[in-house]
């Protein structure tokens, strides 16, 4: 037998194995006389028709299975052994003119085609910087929150006139053309120079305006329309009211703190206001957390600068799913299935390197904070501990135990980003809210 290798780039290469008749004829000898002994054909007892009428009938099918299964150890025997790290599975070469001729050849080459990286290599040390956010919950996000929920939780009523603040509900129509739609008019968030034609009217009042009369911003934001409707309301346009919505801020009283948090859980304006702020940090340490996180794979990911064979993970992809998806579901989905594999070759290697290893009482823990969170809201606290093994075994079983590989990759990733942040160079921020949204909009 000879393999060689045949590297055309950085990433992608080709295998060539040569088999010759000493590689696999006495195995399929020695699976016919076995087969032999087995074998029921009409006319002779089992086990004693003729050695040659058995390889007559089944010879070029063992022979087959047997080269298949060859070719198949050999080639990951060979590929274990090199340094590089192998993406996908190998791809057979298909010969354009069929040329293998099972029953008369001796000697046979078959070629695959393989995708790899090598050397991937990061340093944790100094020389890699990158920065731990954290988001500051002010007096002035505080006092946003509240009056959100004093909104959210208020009384409603349909007064007879409009007011600013008001929820319009009507149907909007234009003038030339077929558009029409029936909507919720956000008064609150229409520019000054509508806001006349909108408060202080009352059912079935008719208004009239211009398309042209309206921001880019509050087709979306005030009138819920999408972009296609959007060019759909041109020119003059009248909105029919049909109702009007009004919601009175609720009071910071008992019956409203536990509407938020729970009976007796709060008992002053005081503890309120540092409950929501209490609430409102948890939430951005989470997010903070995992922007940091985001960004620090980022600043890995172009440290590592890894080149991934493109052209046959495309390929692959193809393949391996075959008839599932088409070319062009893989060249869109192509740059998410990249960036994720990229990540996941980087936190292999660092693990691999660090003695990185997630245990199974790890995996078990992240998977009850996570059940805890989604019932954080439900009060069912004392009753969720008393079930939880049941609950956290049910999740990890589920999907074919899936959930369980996914939840260890997940486990992985915590303890090796964890890493990196204790041997590089990070720089802590503190942040506003604000700030904090113009970074995601980045």
């Amino acid at each position: 037998m000879e393999i060689s290798l045949d590297k055309h780039s950085a990433n992608q290469a080709s295998i060539k194995i040569k088999l010759n008749e000493a590689d696999y004829q006495p195995k399929v000898d020695a699976k016919l006389k076995d087969y032999a002994k087995k074998a029921v054909i009409r006319g002779f007892r089992p086990g004693k028709a003729p050695i040659s009428m058995v390889k007559n009938m089944y010879g070029l099918s063992l022979l087959v299975d047997e080269i298949n299964s060859i070719l198949g150890e050999s080639l990951n025997t060979y590929l274990k052994e090199q340094t590089f790290k192998i993406l996908g599975e190998p791809l057979p070469v298909e010969k354009a003119d069929n040329s293998i001729d099972w029953k008369a050849d001796k000697e046979f080459e078959f070629e695959y085609k393989i995708g790899f990286v090598e050397n991937i290599q990061i340093a944790l040390d100094n020389t890699t910087a990158a920065t731990k956010y954290s988001i500051l919950v002010d007096d002035k996000l505080v006092d946003e929150t509240i009056e959100n929920l004093k909104s959210q939780y208020g009384e409603n009523s349909n007064p007879e006139t409009s007011e600013t603040g008001d929820f319009i509900y009507g149907d909007l129509k234009a003038t030339e053309g077929d558009f029409s739609k029936t909507i919720s008019l956000d008064s609150a968030k229409i520019s000054k120079k509508l806001t006349g034609k909108f408060i202080g009217i009352g059912v079935d009042a008719v208004v009239e305006f211009e398309s042209k009369e309206v921001k880019k911003e509050e087709w979306s934001e005030a009138f819920g329309l999408t972009a296609d409707e959007q060019e759909a309301a041109k020119g003059p346009l009248t909105f029919t009211v049909k109702n009007i919505n009004r919601t009175a801020a609720a009071s910071l009283d008992k019956d409203f703190f536990d509407k938020i948090f729970g009976p007796d859980q709060v008992k002053s304006e005081e503890e309120f206001r540092a409950k929501v702020k209490e609430t409102l940090q948890g939430s951005y340490v989470r997010e903070s957390k995992v922007f940091t996180e985001e960004e620090l794979k980022k600043v890995l990911v172009e440290k590592a600068n890894l080149s991934l064979p493109d052209d046959f993970l495309k390929e692959w992809l193809l393949k391996a799913n075959d008839g599932k998806v088409t070319v062009a579901d893989v060249e869109n989905e192509y740059p998410i299935y990249a960036k994720q594999l990229t990540w996941s070759l980087i936190s292999n290697q660092i693990a691999k390197d660090n003695g990185v290893q997630a245990e199974h009482a790890d995996v078990v823990e992240k998977t009850k904070e996570m059940i805890r969170e989604q019932f954080a809201s439900s009060g069912l606290g004392s009753q969720l501990e008393a079930s939880m093994d049941l609950f956290v075994d049910n999740y990890l079983k589920g999907n074919d135990g899936q959930n369980y590989m996914n939840m260890l990759t997940s486990v992985q990733n915590d303890k090796v980003l964890a890493l990196v942040m204790e041997k590089i160079n990070l720089t802590e921020k503190s942040i506003s809210i604000d700030e904090f949204k113009e970074l995601l909009e980045k």
